[in-house]
């Protein structure tokens, strides 16, 4: 009985210590919906470039090793999201970033460079393979990280 009511008070301490946090705001509303899909894209990138990287990477290395990187990217931005605090918020911004230069050179290159990309890796052509989605997710990222960087500035 005293380990339930231990365990109650840690949650109890944990919660309020994340509700006085300013970063706590990555925790809500949007913030939650743009964690799921930077975690529903973690997964799909990683098994997909894990596949590609065993059964098949001498026949595209250069689109497969570009679909790990944005894996790594992907995964890196999703924890960033889940922890919430002021380093992880500067690490989610810098990961967004890297993806939307990453969806942007690689699609450009995708395009100019078609011999490079005989398989598409998750940025080629813009992430036309995952419905654009690449090319507008770290967009929703970064504003949504400068919104509640202003929020903790003007608090």
């Amino acid at each position: 009985m005293k380990k339930r009511e231990e365990i109650a008070a840690a949650k109890q301490e944990r919660a309020e210590k994340r509700s006085r946090s300013p970063y706590s705001a990555m925790h809500t509303g949007p913030g939650r919906a743009l964690t799921a899909v930077y975690g529903v894209f973690a997964l799909s990138a990683t098994a997909r470039a894990g596949y590609q990287v065993i059964r098949e990477f001498d026949v595209a290395p250069i689109a497969y090793s570009l679909s790990v990187l944005a894996a790594v990217i992907y995964i890196v931005a999703t924890v960033c999201l889940v922890i919430g605090n002021r380093v992880s918020h500067r690490i989610a911004i810098a990961a967004c970033l890297a993806e939307f230069l990453g969806v942007i050179i690689v699609g450009i290159l995708s395009f100019t460079h078609p011999e490079d990309f005989a398989k598409p890796s998750v940025w080629s052509s813009f992430g036309s393979g995952y419905g654009y989605i690449p090319l507008i997710l770290p967009l929703i990222g970064l504003w949504w990280l400068f919104l509640v960087g202003r929020r903790i500035r003007t608090t």
